[in-house]
């Protein structure tokens, strides 16, 4: 067995729990057929799709689809949402200032995870109605996420 100085052993479990706490506020994502309609909130029929912003935004109905399709802005943050959901769109970064996300920060937003780089960040949303967090952290996707790695 190995002895390891004081200072190192600490450091090793601060490494090992910061890792285990950063897998707990994972969330597995969601198949499309448990996915929200972004036009309707119903679930989702994984066959009615459009490619959006680098992924799949499914839909419940064909109706819903080509709603979609006819005005895809008004639908956006909400589809925006829908890709984090699926694990399509990855956190990169804060929604509002694109800094690194401390893992204390997440919220639940519309069935999304989601993390920021400061409490008064995460504030700002959590004062927000569930309607407008949507709007607020899945409207302008720019800073704060990506297309999921293939």
């Amino acid at each position: 067995m190995i002895k390891f100085p004081s200072r190192i052993a600490v450091m090793v479990s601060m490494v090992a729990l910061f890792a285990g706490s950063a897998l707990l506020v994972s969330a597995a994502p969601k198949e499309p057929k448990d996915a929200k309609c972004p036009v309707s909130g119903k679930g989702c029929n994984p066959e009615k799709s459009v490619d959006f912003a680098g992924g799949k935004v499914y839909f419940c109905c064909g109706n819903c689809e080509t709603a979609f399709k006819g005005d895809s802005a008004k639908f956006s943050a909400k589809a925006h949402q829908q890709m984090v959901s699926t694990g399509q769109l990855t956190q990169k970064g804060c929604p509002f200032s694109g800094g690194a996300v401390k893992p204390e920060t997440n919220l639940d937003i519309g069935g999304a995870e989601v993390g920021f780089c400061c409490n008064n960040c995460k504030g700002k949303v959590e004062k927000a109605s569930p309607e407008e967090q949507v709007t607020l952290v899945f409207g302008d996707i720019a800073k704060g996420f990506a297309p999921a790695a293939k």
